[in-house]
């Protein structure tokens, strides 16, 4: 049995500008993965059992937009905002189901 029932990672890779593939983290990957992290612990998800929310290094998948991961699912998703979040959160985390929309 796995330690938590799902462990999310954030890419937050740093890139120079210059790269042409960018990265996640200039793209708000850290800053979403607060506000990912916070809402998880404010619907009391977060903990041994529960979900985990962590920061990763290059999931090499930048060129598809900002980029989590959730194991042990193994789904991909992308994001824009707040909201898509919220949807992964309630939608994925909560009750299990992918959001297709936003699978990657």
């Amino acid at each position: 049995m796995s330690y938590y029932e799902r462990h999310v990672f954030f890419c937050c890779n740093q890139r120079d500008p210059a790269d042409a593939r960018g990265c996640c983290d200039g793209k708000g990957a850290s800053a979403m993965r607060d506000y990912a992290k916070s809402c998880v612990k404010e619907l009391g998800m977060a903990g041994a059992g529960k979900v985990r929310i962590n920061q990763a290094g290059c999931l090499d998948r930048c060129e598809e937009g900002p980029c989590v991961v959730v194991y042990p699912d193994a789904v991909w998703y992308t994001y824009v905002d707040r909201g898509d979040i919220d949807e992964i959160i309630e939608a994925h985390l909560r009750h299990g189901r992918i959001v297709e929309r936003l699978r990657i």
